[in-house]
């Protein structure tokens, strides 16, 4: 089953996901994960949004972090996502310079250690 993955926008939504203390931290990335308030609640869609601040560099390596995050999200979390949650990924300084591979391993191990991850039947 693959999951509708949506975005997060407003500044509330990564207010609400920092308060949560449910997040997982690796060399490439740091991610913070709760459920979707029931309001908004569709069972079929998670919402991820991005952040990368201007400790990581300039504009360029800013949107250079981003791209990448942003293309795994397109690669792990359509197939093995818990749909339900919303997720906040924060870039940080090796999160431009980490080999491909690696941040891959660290979008899986923050993905299981925020208890987000499912494996494909």
């Amino acid at each position: 089953m693959t999951t509708e993955v949506g975005r997060l926008k407003r500044r509330a939504d990564f207010l609400r996901l920092a308060r949560q203390r449910r997040k997982a931290v690796t060399p490439g990335m740091l991610m913070q994960a709760a459920p979707t308030p029931d309001a908004l609640r569709d069972d079929s869609q998670v919402r991820v949004g991005f952040t990368v601040s201007k400790k990581v560099g300039n504009a360029v390596r800013r949107n250079r972090a981003k791209r990448r995050l942003r293309a795994l999200v397109a690669e792990l979390f359509p197939d093995h996502v818990i749909p339900g949650h919303d997720i906040a990924v924060i870039g940080r300084f090796d999160t431009v310079d980490r080999s491909y591979s690696k941040l891959r391993r660290d979008m899986i191990s923050t993905m299981r250690r925020t208890k987000i991850w499912q494996d494909m039947v």
